[in-house]
C-alpha cells in the first residue's frame, strides 16, 4: 500500500514549493504572499526509491470554524487524518515564531509519526534557525531548500524508515486461495489420524507404531466453504535421536511444511502434554512467524478434563509467553470430536495474524504505556522513544523509532510487546518489534 505524506505548517514556510519539488512539476501555485494556497492538493511523489503520495495543504492559522480561513485550517486537519506521516515545515531564515507552537502541539497529538522540516535553510543564518526547531520538540529537524533542491538526500534519510524495507512488503491475500495449515508434533502424537477424520476418509496410513509419516502429504479440503490445504507431516524427534539418513529427510520436509503453512497446529498428546520437544517445536514456529493453535489430541483418553483442561491453559500461559493466548484445543482425532472448535481457533487466530493497527492507536497506546512504565537511563541520560508503526502483518510486526534504542533493555522491549499483544488482542502469533534509530543531520562525524 502506498503511503501517504501531509506537508503541514504556518502560511508561507515554502509547503507548496516543497510539494512541487517531491512531485517532480509545478503543481501547485507559488508566491511570496502567504496564504496563496486553500484546498488540499494531492500528488504522486518521488524521492530517490520512495514513492508516496503526498498532500499540500492551506497554512494553520488561528481563526473560528466559520471564516474561510476556519475551514481551510478544517481541510488541513483532515488531511492530517488521512495521512500516514507528517512533514511538518518550518522557515529556518526567521527561526520558531509563537504561531508555530499552538500547531506543532496539534500536529503531535494527531499520534502520526512526524518529520520536522526546516526549509529556507541556505547559509548560515537558515542553519541557525534550524536549530532552533529543536525545541518545538518533534525531534531532529531535517535543514533543506527545498526551492534550490538542497538537503534532500537528508530528508530521503529521514523519510526511509516509515517505508517498508526489501522483504517488509505486504503479501497481497487472495481470497480465493486456500488456507494452509500445516499440523506438526511428535511422533505419534496423532497427526495422520486427526486428518484422516477431518477430510472424512483414510487417506493417511495410521497405526501404533512411531514414525510411520516419513513425507509432508497436502491435502485439499474445504470446512464450511472455506478452502483449505492440510499438512501431514512426520514427526519431529530430538535432534540427537535423529539418526537415520531416511529419518533427517522426513524432519527436513517437516520444517519445509511449517515454513511454508500460515497456521501451525502443534498437536500434543494430552496423556503425556507439554514434554521438552512439545515446547522446542513451539519455539520453531515463533521463530518462523506462523499463527499458532495447540492441539490436545487423545481428550477421550483422561480423567477430570475440566479440571485438566483449566491446568493445561495456565501452563501453556506459562511455558510459552511467546506466543501467549495461544488457543489450547481439546480434541480426539480417533473419535473425531473438537474438530470444529479446533477450525474455528485456526480462522481466529489466522485473522489475527493478519490484523493491522492504525498508526494513531499505536501511538496513543504508546504514549500510555511510556507514562505507565517509562524507558531506563543510560549513563545518565533517559532513552527517548519517539512514535512506533505497525510495518507489515503475517506476523504483525511493528517498528519503534526513537534514540539510544540499541541501550534499551530485553526486559523493556518484552513488557511493550507483552503490552502490545494484551491492548490490540494478538493471541497465538508472533509479534515482532524492530527498533529504529534517526540519524541526527547535523552530526555529519558519525556513521
Amino acid at each position: 500500500m502506498t503511503p501517504t505524506v501531509a506537508i503541514v505548517g504556518r502560511p508561507n514556510v515554502g509547503k507548496s514549493t516543497l510539494f512541487n519539488r517531491l512531485v517532480g512539476k509545478k503543481l501547485a501555485l507559488v508566491d511570496d504572499r502567504p496564504g496563496v494556497t486553500r484546498d488540499r492538493r494531492e500528488g504522486e511523489a518521488r524521492l530517490g526509491d520512495l514513492e508516496f503520495r503526498i498532500i499540500d495543504t492551506a497554512g494553520l492559522e488561528e481563526a473560528t470554524e466559520e471564516s474561510l480561513l476556519g475551514r481551510m485550517r478544517a481541510q488541513t486537519e483532515a488531511a492530517i487524518g488521512d495521512a500516514d506521516l507528517i512533514l511538518f515545515v518550518v522557515d529556518a531564515r526567521v527561526g520558531i515564531l509563537p504561531a508555530d507552537r499552538p500547531f506543532a502541539e496539534m500536529v503531535r497529538r494527531s499520534g502520526k509519526p512526524v518529520v520536522l522540516v526546516a526549509n529556507k535553510a541556505e547559509g548560515g543564518a537558515g542553519l541557525a534557525g534550524a536549530y532552533e526547531a529543536f525545541s518545538l520538540g518533534l525531534g531532529d529537524p531535517v535543514p533543506l531548500s527545498a526551492e534550490h533542491g538542497e538537503g534532500m538526500a537528508d530528508l530521503f534519510e529521514a523519510l526511509m524508515p516509515f517505508f517498508p524495507e526489501p522483504g517488509d512488503e505486504e503479501e497481497e491475500e487472495d481470497t480465493n486461495k486456500p488456507l494452509q495449515v500445516a499440523i506438526v508434533g511428535r511422533p505419534n502424537a496423532g497427526k495422520s489420524t486427526l486428518i484422516n477424520r477431518m477430510v472424512g476418509e483414510d487417506r493417511l496410513l495410521t497405526g501404533p507404531e512411531a514414525g510411520i509419516t516419513r513425507d509432508s502429504i497436502s491435502l485439499d479440503w474445504e470446512w464450511r466453504g472455506r478452502a483449505i490445504k492440510l499438512f501431514d507431516t512426520a514427526g519431529l524427534r530430538k535432534r540427537a535421536r535423529v539418526e537415520d539418513k531416511l529419518e533427517k529427510l522426513s524432519v527436513a520436509d517437516a520444517l519445509r511444511a511449517v515454513r511454508f503453512a500460515e497456521v501451525v497446529v502443534v498437536l500434543l498428546d494430552a496423556t503425556i502434554p507439554f514434554e521438552k520437544q512439545d515446547l522446542s517445536i513451539v519455539d520453531l514456529v515463533e521463530q518462523e512467524g506462523r499463527a499458532l493453535v495447540i492441539g490436545l489430541n487423545k481428550w477421550d483418553l483422561v480423567a477430570d478434563q475440566p479440571g485438566l483442561l483449566k491446568d493445561l491453559k495456565e501452563k501453556a500461559a506459562r511455558l510459552l509467553p511467546q506466543v501467549k493466548g495461544a488457543p489450547v484445543v481439546p480434541l480426539s482425532g480417533l473419535a473425531g470430536s473438537g474438530i470444529d472448535p479446533l477450525m474455528k481457533a485456526i480462522l481466529q487466530v489466522y485473522e489475527t495474524w493478519n490484523r493491522r493497527v492504525s498508526t494513531a492507536r499505536i501511538n496513543q497506546w504508546l504514549s500510555e504505556a511510556l507514562e505507565a512504565n517509562p524507558p531506563p537511563a543510560v549513563s545518565g541520560r533517559r532513552i527517548k522513544i519517539r512514535y512506533m508503526t505497525q510495518i507489515k502483518s503475517r506476523p504483525p510486526t511493528f517498528a519503534l523509532f526513537g534514540n539510544q534504542l540499541d541501550a534499551l533493555p530485553k526486559s523493556y522491549t518484552r513488557y511493550l510487546v507483552n503490552s502490545l499483544r494484551e491492548s490490540f488482542d494478538l493471541p497465538g502469533v508472533p509479534v515482532r518489534m524492530l527498533l529504529r534509530m534517526g540519524k541526527n543531520p547535523f552530526d555529519k562525524g558519525r556513521e
